[in-house]
This record gives structure tokens, sequence and C-alpha cells, in this order.
């Protein structure tokens, strides 16, 4: 077994070989660099028994929209990514619920978000077993230092007939505000019927779990959290602007704009603006 070995870009920290794909040497040069990269990371991991084979399919669907928006940040996605950081900010238990491709994607991420808005991290997975559930929070805890729920399940999330109801009393059952990185939408929809506030981070910004949330942040994982950290570490101390980011912020309409962005996108009209 070849050792993963990581490298930085862009902020974000990747592997960079899978243990049975053959060695690749990927020029940084190439255009869509970030992207092999991390289906090379998510190769390993699957491996590993991190994230599921069909975790990759959920992946390669979230690629074809970001290659849609330009593999960039959109205005929107700021827009939404600062709203999530305000309720975030004004969350009294708030929870980030990390599933497979989440941890592999963004585990130490994620972690520095937990500390910044003061979340709990659960892990909750669609394809559960017991082995793999160790294997999720083992991994979790070792990047991100912090404690994760979701060993022991003692809860139920109604709405759902899956095992993904299961949860914990003391994190998702008890919290007001939740993350909800790369989410189905039944657990979506579930978790505002029980009352709470859901953030998404999802690229389809048609999928029930965008439609469904409070914010709905349209853009890839390590490019939101690492944006949604910075602006909550800013607005933990100012509550009052935290309110009015909220007031101002609609869903609906900022779903509706980057719709129309990716339609203009498909039909060679899209802005020139540059990040």
């Amino acid at each position: 077994m070849r050792p993963a070995i990581y490298r930085t870009y862009l902020g974000a920290h990747f592997y960079v070989r899978a243990r049975f794909v053959p060695d690749v040497h990927i020029p940084e040069s190439h255009p869509r660099h970030r992207s092999l990269v991390t289906r090379e990371r998510m190769a390993q991991l699957t491996e590993e028994g991190l994230v599921s084979v069909t975790g990759l399919i959920a992946h390669g669907r979230g690629e074809a929209f970001d290659y849609l928006l330009g593999e960039r940040t959109v205005p929107e996605a700021e827009t939404a990514e600062r709203a999530a950081a305000a309720l975030l900010s004004l969350a009294r238990r708030p929870v980030i619920t990390v599933n497979g491709n989440a941890a592999a994607l963004a585990a130490r991420e994620l972690g520095e978000l937990s500390r910044a808005c003061g979340a709990t991290l659960e892990v909750n997975l669609f394809h559960r077993e017991d082995r793999r559930m160790e294997k999720v929070c083992d991994f979790l805890e070792r990047e991100t230092g912090e404690k994760v729920l979701g060993r022991r399940q003692d809860g139920l999330l109604e709405g759902i007939s899956s095992d993904r109801a299961r949860c914990t009393k003391e994190g998702l059952l008890a919290a007001d505000v939740v993350l909800i990185p790369l989410e189905d939408g039944d657990r979506a929809e579930a978790m505002v019927k029980a009352g709470k506030d859901v953030i998404s981070i999802d690229l389809n910004p048609l999928s029930r779990t965008s439609r469904a949330a409070t914010v709905a942040v349209v853009d890839e994982l390590t490019r939101a959290v690492p944006n949604m950290t910075a602006q909550a570490r800013g607005l933990v101390q100012r509550p009052e602007e935290a309110r009015d980011i909220l007031d101002r912020f609609d869903n609906r309409r900022n779903l509706e704009a980057i719709l129309e962005r990716i339609c203009k996108g498909l039909t060679g009209q899209a802005s020139t603006d540059t990040r």
C-alpha cells in the first residue's frame, strides 16, 4: 500500500495518489488540475472504505454543475456563504453533519468552520455499516482534532425511512441550525419540518436539498467552507450585522439568479467577470 501524500492547492488539502490507480503526473499548469487531483483523492478514499462507490457518482454529478459555473465561486454563492456564516454565528446549538464525501473532500476545512462558529461535528452515512462509521469518525477526528458524534446514534429524525434517520440526541436532534454539506433532499426536508434552520452546500441549484434549505450555498465544498469560515470569524462578534445579512437574504431569489447564470453560460452569454 502506498502512503497517502498530501498536497495543498488553493488553500485546500488533497491526496495526490490513489492506492490502485496508476501513478499519473498531473501538471499544475493543467487547466483542470484541481478537479483531477480531487478525483485521485476520492479514488483512494473509496479504496480505503471512507467513500462509497455511489458517492463517486454523486461527486461526478456535482462536478458537472461546477463546470457550468466556471469552476469558481460566483457572486451569488458568495452572498449565500455570507448568509450561511451569519446564521451559524447566531446559532445557539449549531451542528455540522458529515458524510463520507464531505469528510474525504474537506475534513480539515469543516473542522476549521466548526471551531469558528462553535459547531458540533456529527457523522451520518447513507450506506451505513458499523465498520465504515468507525472509519469515517476516526478519519474526521484525526483530520480535525475534534471529537465527533455518530458512533452511538441514540435518536431518530422523523420523516426518514432509511438508516439516515439515525442521529444523536446530543447533536442533530438538539440543534437549532444544521449545516448539511452534500446531503440528500429527504433529510433536508425532514430537518426543516423539525423546525431547524438548514444550510446546504450543493452544486445543484435544482435539487430538493437546495430548495428546502434556509440558505442554499451553490458552490464547490472546498471553496465554500473556507469562505464561510472567514466570514463566521468576524460575524460571531457582530450579531447585529449578522441579523441584517439574514434579513436581506432571499434563498429563492438567489437560486433563481444562479440558474439564470447557468443558462447564460449554456447559451454562450456568460458574464466576463472573473475572480
